[in-house]
Order: C-alpha cells, then structure tokens, then sequence
C-alpha cells in the first residue's frame, strides 16, 4: 500500500452535510460550524473563501476548495460584505442576531440560499464526524486548499448536483460515496502539486537505498519485517541499511516500520465494524494483545480509548 492510497482510501462519510446553496449578492456566510472537513465546488457564478487567518481565495465556476476544521472562515460574494448568516455547529443556521433562518432559507430538496436562481450556485459536502476522516490525512492538509477548474476536472460535480436534488431511498448513502469520490479526486491532484505535503511518502525517495526501503515498508507493513530480511531484499548490510537510513530519515528502520503500522492502525480503527484482530492482522501484529501493547507504549492511549475518541469526535 503506498502513503497516498493509505490516506485517500478513508474518506468514509456517514450521513454527511450535503446541499446545494443557491445565492444571489450580497451573501456573506460565516462558518462557525467545525466540520472535520468540507468540501465546496462552485457549480456557476463565483464566491469568495476568506479564512480568518490567510489570504482570501476567489473561486470561480469549475473551482473547488477543501476546508479543514475547526478553523472558522467565512464565504461571501465579495470579502466586503458584511456576514448575513452564522451557520453554527451542526449546521444550523441563523442570523448575526440569533434569529433562526433554517426554514426562510430553504429552497427545495437539499438546496438552500436567499434566491431559488441565485448567481451563486455552490455544492457543499461537509464531513460532520472525525471518524469519518483519518486523523493522518487531517494532518497532511492546509487549513484551505484550493484548484481552479485549469487545475483538475472530474464529472462527479455534475452528478453529484443533480443527485442532491433527488429524494429517494437509500439516497443519503448514494450522496455519502459521491462525496468520498468527489473528495478523494480533488484530493488526489492537490497532493501531486509540489507543495503539498504527505505524511509517509518519505523526503527520503531520491535516496536509492531508502527510497527502496521505505517503499518496501509501505508496501506491504504486515510482512515480518527485520533489519536483516529489509537488507537482504535489498542487498545491502545491515549495517550499511541501519545507517544510511538513519541519516536521511532520522530513525532506525523498524522504528520507521513501527510508527507506519501504528499510523494505519489508527486509521484502521475508526472503521465502524473493525475489529482489533482484523487490525492486527492487517498491520502485522501476530495477536491484538500485540497490537494493543505497541499502540500504548508508541500513543500513550489503549486502541480502545482512541477508538471511543474517534467515534465522540474528540481525536
């Protein structure tokens, strides 16, 4: 498994915030809402993402931002405009003065704004639980990232717009995979641009030695790996592996090797119907007593304790 598949294959959403906000000027939408991670994909017209620490970012139609909670921003048709609407935790919605607006502001099914043709029309797919996005990934993102439609295209905009206005069975489940694709592949070209940066794809890949070693370690972390059998299979000594990639990584290989499977474990873990065997197996620990004793004494918590706050949205 490499580091990119290991942090895009856990977008899980369960039951996320998923609507389309039709908006004409002047809007002006403060975020106070703390969703892990929320996706928005401006559909026509433009909007405006302005953080409350960074640059605002215009985004215009075919653009699309990821914002990282619990970070608070707000979105409008012009940074200028003074906030119209608070959207507070739980997405709900109301004026600065307190006035609930959940019910002026709705338009139709999952659609939402201050005018049913509005210039604006956004998607907006917010992932309300932590477990619903690893905690490595969270880490591995800006608090704002954004592509302009230049940047990537994917037809899952438009399809995923046409189906949030749908209302059959079974089609909150239909919207949660749109949006974990949606998600994944908009995720999947930040991470190629140089600046992004992803925790396990290693610093040390121009190395031949250790860009060998830490593929190998990615690749498969339930082999039982040692020292020897890493330097065997890459036909070097154990002395020379031990070295080298503590130079350029900083830490011994089964060190390395230890955090990465503890890492996934993690990740593994938040997974509804896991099971700390099924996890152990996956990760390359021979029993759950194992795995348990390692994620203790490497996190400080129990896999147990970390599940339960993953599962509260405390992780």
């Amino acid at each position: 498994m490499d580091p990119f598949t290991s942090l895009l294959g856990g977008p899980r959403a369960r039951d996320a915030f998923a609507l389309r906000a039709s908006l004409s000027p002047p809007w002006s939408l403060r975020i106070l809402a703390e969703s892990p991670l929320t996706l928005l994909a401006v559909v026509r017209g433009h909007a405006w993402v302005i953080p409350d620490a960074g640059a605002p970012v215009r985004l215009a139609m075919g653009d699309v931002a990821v914002t990282r909670g619990p970070d608070h921003y707000s979105v409008a048709d012009d940074p200028s405009t003074p906030t119209r609407v608070v959207i507070h935790p739980g997405q709900h919605c109301r004026s600065p003065e307190g006035e609930s607006l959940s019910e002026r502001m709705t338009l139709g099914v999952r659609t939402w704004g201050n005018h049913p043709q509005g210039e604006t029309l956004m998607l907006v797919g917010a992932y309300e639980a932590t477990g619903d996005i690893s905690a490595r990934l969270r880490q591995a993102l800006p608090p704002l990232l954004s592509l302009t439609r230049d940047e990537w295209s994917s037809p899952l905009v438009a399809l995923l717009c046409d189906e949030m206005s749908e209302d059959r069975p079974g089609q909150a489940a239909v919207l949660d995979r749109l949006l974990d694709l949606l998600l994944t592949a908009v995720l999947r070209t930040w991470f190629a641009r140089p600046e992004a940066s992803t925790p396990g794809a290693s610093p040390p890949q121009a190395d031949p030695v250790v860009g060998h070693a830490v593929r190998l370690l990615h690749a498969d972390p339930a082999h039982p790996w040692t020292l020897e059998r890493l330097a065997q299979r890459l036909g070097v000594s154990r002395a020379a592996l031990a070295r080298r990639f503590h130079e350029v990584v900083g830490q011994p290989p089964m060190t390395f090797l230890t955090e990465w499977r503890l890492a996934l474990a993690a990740d593994l873990l938040s997974a509804p119907k896991a099971t700390l065997g099924s996890v152990a197996a996956r990760v390359g620990y021979s029993t759950p007593y194992a795995l348990s004793s390692a994620f203790k004494r490497v996190r400080g918590i129990s896999p147990r304790e970390h599940r339960a706050r993953v599962m509260d949205g405390g992780a």
